[in-house]
This record gives structure tokens, sequence and C-alpha cells, in this order.
């Protein structure tokens, strides 16, 4: 079994820009305090780190 990790939505996509936005709705979030259970790839990680204001590890798993 693949490792994974929770992301966690914490910030609104209200006037940000554009490739932020893209990048929530890449990982699968669009409202506030949803939760994804996501592959532990380094392109899902760089996609985190990348809005760290807005989306959080919140847990790893496997």
């Amino acid at each position: 079994m693949a490792k994974t990790i929770v992301v966690k939505q914490i910030g609104s996509p209200i006037r940000r820009p554009a490739s932020q936005r893209a990048t929530l709705k890449g990982l699968g979030l669009n409202k506030m305090n949803r939760t994804r259970e996501l592959e532990d790839t380094p392109a899902v990680r760089g996609m985190v780190n990348s809005i760290p204001h807005l989306a959080v590890i919140v847990e790893e798993r496997g």
C-alpha cells in the first residue's frame, strides 16, 4: 500500500492569484476545512508547500 498524506484547506481562495486557486483545485480542495487523502508524492508535497497559507498536511499515513 502506498503512503498517503491528509491535506486540509485552512484558507480561502478569495482574492488570491489564479495560480494559487488552481493549485487548490488540483489538490481536490474547494471549501474551507475540507480534507483530502492524497498519495504522498513529491508533486503533491510541492503543491502543498507552494500554498502554506491555504493548505496544510494534517497527517501522514502508511
